[in-house]
């Protein structure tokens, strides 16, 4: 029992501490990342001003080059809003990891079988997206990756299959505490040719 208790413990003290580290990289990439584009574009955005009467064609060339950036910000800004809350979640969670997948900073192919009119609780399926971004961000380039998301008569089970590669341990302990924390369970088994098979078990409320 001491055991249990202090394992229920240590896991409440990684998910803070996984929130926290998740905050302050949003923050660096805020600070890093769009803060800087924004800079450059007020310079930019300036020295074009400047040149409209003098060079026209260099201010207009400007103006295009600021047109690029303007556009790989606004990813980069969705993508952040993504791990910070998947407004998408509410289309289904079917929606929101093929949107996910085709943004986030993830190289891999990802073949996801969800069921289009699948819906969940929130809580469960913010933690089936987020575990499978965790990994699958972090897997290694030339893997491929398949997720599936089934219901079973005692609550939800998804798989993510990465074939070529093994998830490291931090992401699968931050994956683990997340779905122990609903009350269900994280495996992962070997697959064949060096790759793994990830599986969370959530119940569902009756």
């Amino acid at each position: 029992m001491r055991h249990e208790i202090a394992e229920v413990r240590a896991s409440r003290e990684r998910l803070v501490l996984a929130a926290d580290a998740g905050r302050r990289g949003i923050e660096r990439e805020l600070h890093e990342g769009v803060q800087q584009d924004l800079v450059a574009l007020a310079v930019n955005l300036q020295l074009a001003g400047q040149l409209v009467d003098t060079d026209p064609a260099a201010a207009k060339t400007l103006l295009e080059e600021m047109g690029r950036d303007i556009r790989q910000a606004l990813v980069e800004t969705a993508q952040l809003a993504q791990r910070v809350y998947p407004p998408l979640l509410e289309a289904g969670l079917a929606v929101a990891l093929r949107s996910a997948l085709a943004t986030a900073a993830i190289s891999i192919p990802v073949a996801v079988d969800v069921a289009p009119s699948a819906r969940y609780p929130h809580t469960v399926a913010r933690t089936i997206y987020l575990c499978c971004l965790e990994i699958l961000e972090h897997a290694e380039t030339g893997a491929r990756a398949t997720v599936t998301v089934r219901d079973e008569p005692a609550g939800v089970v998804f798989d993510l299959v990465v074939n070529g590669t093994r998830p490291a341990d931090p992401e699968l302990n931050a994956s683990r505490d997340r779905v122990e924390a609903l009350g269900g369970r994280l495996t992962i088994a070997s697959e064949p040719g060096g790759g793994a098979r990830v599986t969370g078990s959530l119940p569902l409320p009756r």
